[in-house]
């Protein structure tokens, strides 16, 4: 296929280039400069979208895709997909849909779940939004990029899938590293403590498979001065996005507004460029009043 590919940064450019390597032609854009073997650079997001089968974008945030869409549609033909794998408000998403049917183009939401790792090595997991017909024209692009594709539903429902996953994901990190936190101060080995809880009910992601305690489990950021797997600001962003998401349709997420409120405040001071797990030695400096 002809690919089109927008935004070219940590995440974009291993995709482009797992892209390039299954055989597909990839022309890329990006603002900013960067280095992708093999591929076509072009001088604008339009140029780069013009006459393609696919477009993909993975840019900041949905005001940035508002712009883009807008460049890019009118020299779209009939029937390309534009694929967005952004993390972006659902209202942003569920716009840009409605740009693409207005001209007559497919459209998926795809956000994905797997960090610079995973789009490396090719195993991305991607949530997406959009018509069937839609959804099996990206299908063969998910499985040269990612391991797993799940369609959840009309437009936006990837972001919706996507903010509501890492939503859980930051809850659950602040009280896996409040508990190890507390296991400290109360003399607790913090072996012993993985050893039980790994194995009892407080199982969880953020615990057994990237323990926020250096030294515990599998590898993970804690156990490399938690340069990040995930920053900090970027589950910030993610965390804003599900708190802007509860506001539009009136849902309780008290929890997920108080992980949105620490990380916020580890954002500003400090945490900026950590792993989102070094919520723990933030925690570790605090005392029970202070939280």
């Amino acid at each position: 296929m002809k690919i089109g590919f927008i935004g070219l940064g940590n995440m974009g450019a291993p995709m482009a280039a797992n892209l390039i390597k299954a055989g597909h032609t990839v022309t890329g854009f990006d603002l900013a400069a960067y280095e992708v073997e093999g591929i076509i650079k072009a001088e604008s997001a339009p140029e780069a979208a013009t006459g393609q089968d696919a477009v993909i974008t993975m840019l900041p945030n949905g005001a940035i895709l508002t712009t883009v869409m807008e460049e890019i549609v009118p020299v779209c033909t009939s029937g390309t997909c534009l694929i967005d794998c952004s993390t972006v408000d659902v209202a942003a998403a569920k716009a840009a849909h409605g740009k693409a049917d207005a001209s007559a183009l497919l459209s998926v939401d795809a956000p994905v779940s797997g960090g610079v790792g995973g789009a490396e090595a090719g195993t991305l997991t991607f949530m997406c939004g959009g018509s069937n017909e839609s959804f099996a024209a990206a299908a063969p692009l998910f499985e040269v990029m990612g391991q797993k594709a799940v369609h959840c539903g009309e437009g936006g429902a990837g972001q919706s899938a996507k903010i509501c996953n890492n939503m859980i994901l930051g809850i659950t990190m602040i009280g896996t590293c409040e508990a190890f936190a507390l296991a400290d101060k109360l003399g607790l080995d913090r072996q012993a403590m993985f050893d039980v809880v790994s194995t009892s009910s407080g199982y969880s992601w953020t615990m057994n498979a990237y323990c926020p305690a250096p030294g515990i489990g599998p590898t993970a950021p804690s156990d490399n001065d938690y340069k990040p797997g995930f920053a900090a600001e970027l589950m910030l962003k993610d965390l804003r996005l599900s708190q802007q998401a509860a506001s539009d349709v009136d849902a309780a997420t008290p929890m997920g507004a108080r992980a949105t409120e620490l990380y916020g405040a580890f954002v500003a001071d400090g945490g900026k460029g950590l792993d989102f797990s070094a919520m723990l030695p933030r925690l570790e400096k605090m005392g029970h009043s202070d939280g």
